[in-house]
């Protein structure tokens, strides 16, 4: 009839065929896709359900600051406590003796607050490391005590109202650095990875109370290594470390590791950076796309800020494309995932630009991710930045030392608002198909 298109089969038989919409072609399908869905192209050629969300974030330039600590900090890390409803910061406060400190935030809207500053360390601290326990209900922060021949240590510590207490520090040993921790919700156990000896070695806890214990240090890499960061990935439930292997030309590499019992195994490294020198190292779990997004410093690249994203098969792992975030010099660089947004959100400083806070909105997609536009969340000169995502007001907030400000420890709320993935509409589902099944559209 008027206005068909003739078609073929690829195998000789062609047929006429109505051109409206551009006809139709089979996709492999990210997400299931009900029957008459309206459906996008991701950057990896799959298809998705339309999303308002599905575009990434876009974070608000208005930002409200607050000081944590009205002193000189550094070795700034955070977590979320999901049932206080609060969040954890710990640090090195370097106006009283660099004892190791947390203070207790609430977020209320687009403002936190905080309690009274509470020492956990009454020593020299540093690599101060903080992880959430759900199903003990206590925060674990792991920290190298300096004045105490550099000794890895871990306190569990439970809060209560704006404020928290802490139970007998627990050693692990000496001439520790680099600590990371996380928390693997399917086993119930805190994962301390850490530089000793110059190799990456890693221990499992089990919190109990207000106290920990440990089974046997395993090794996951026995080169050289650092700049440590390690998640836990829901999906697969692996732990992830990414690292620094100074042994194999500074390149940047990850292993999954699996828990069992009170021990945990390693599968083998694989480099997702062969550039050259990697830094400041930050690994985060996307729970919507069910994948790893690895934050760095490319210094290979110009030191250009840059991500990848990995997905964990079995005791392994497999990485996209880098994408560079910065293209201009970048440190302290932190990745958190917020979860309304479906969006990963790093904060770093951007040395370039007089070293100011900034934070970047990026959404995952098949095994790419792509960036918003960038926000100053700090004017001033921003060191040791860490960020945590409050699930409750479903905030990301950032941590970090103000240069402009005597170097007090500060905190910025990021409010974000979801964008939708509409503009990569390509048509509509010809029935149902099922995630990573191939179906017409």
């Amino acid at each position: 009839t008027e206005g068909q298109v003739l078609t073929t089969d690829g195998s000789g038989a062609v047929s006429f065929a109505d051109p409206a919409g551009g006809g139709s072609a089979d996709f492999v399908a990210s997400g299931a896709i009900a029957n008459g869905d309206v459906v996008v192209l991701n950057s990896d050629g799959t298809v998705s359900v339309v999303d308002a969300t599905g575009g990434g974030a876009e974070i608000s330039s208005t930002v409200n600051t607050a000081v944590f600590e009205s002193a000189d900090v550094d070795d700034i890390s955070a977590s979320f406590d999901s049932t206080n409803q609060k969040v954890v910061i710990a640090y090195t406060d370097k106006g009283n003796s660099n004892y190791g400190t947390a203070v207790v935030g609430t977020i209320s809207g687009s403002s936190i607050t905080f309690g009274t500053p509470v020492v956990f360390s009454s020593s020299s601290t540093l690599f101060s490391s903080v992880t959430y326990d759900s199903n003990a209900n206590k925060i674990v922060i792991a920290f190298t005590d300096i004045g105490n021949s550099y000794t890895g240590t871990v306190v569990v510590g439970t809060v209560s109202g704006t404020s928290i207490s802490f139970g007998t520090a627990v050693t692990l040993q000496t001439s520790m650095e680099n600590l990371s921790t996380s928390y693997d919700s399917s086993a119930q156990k805190v994962i301390v990875a850490y530089r000793k000896s110059s190799s990456g070695r890693s221990v499992v806890g089990t919190v109990s109370g207000t106290t920990i214990s440990f089974g046997s240090e395993v090794v996951f890499e026995s080169g050289d290594t650092d700049e440590i960061s390690a998640v836990y990935d829901s999906n697969s439930n692996k732990t992830v470390i990414a690292y620094r292997d100074r042994s194999g030309s500074f390149y940047g590499t990850a292993v999954v590791g699996t828990i069992s019992g009170s021990s945990i195994s390693y599968g083998t490294p694989v480099v997702f950076s062969s550039m050259g020198s990697i830094q400041y190292t930050s690994i985060v779990f996307d729970s919507n796309a069910n994948k790893v997004v690895i934050a760095y410093r490319d210094n290979g690249n110009s030191a250009r800020g840059t991500a990848i994203v990995g997905t964990v098969s079995g005791t392994s792992i497999s990485f996209g494309a880098a994408v560079v975030f910065n293209a201009l010099t970048t440190t302290f660089i932190v990745a958190s995932y917020d979860a309304s947004v479906k969006s990963v959100v790093i904060s770093y400083s951007d040395t370039t630009n007089s070293e100011r806070g900034t934070s970047i909105a990026g959404v995952v997609s098949g095994t790419s991710i792509s960036f918003t536009t960038p926000v100053v969340f700090n004017t001033g000169a921003s060191y040791y930045i860490f960020s945590a995502y409050d699930s409750t007001n479903q905030n990301v907030v950032s941590f970090y030392s103000d240069r402009s400000n005597s170097n007090y420890g500060t905190a910025a709320v990021l409010e974000t608002t979801g964008l939708s993935n509409a503009s990569s509409y390509i048509g509509v589902a010809d029935g149902a198909t099922s995630d990573t099944a191939t179906g017409k559209i």
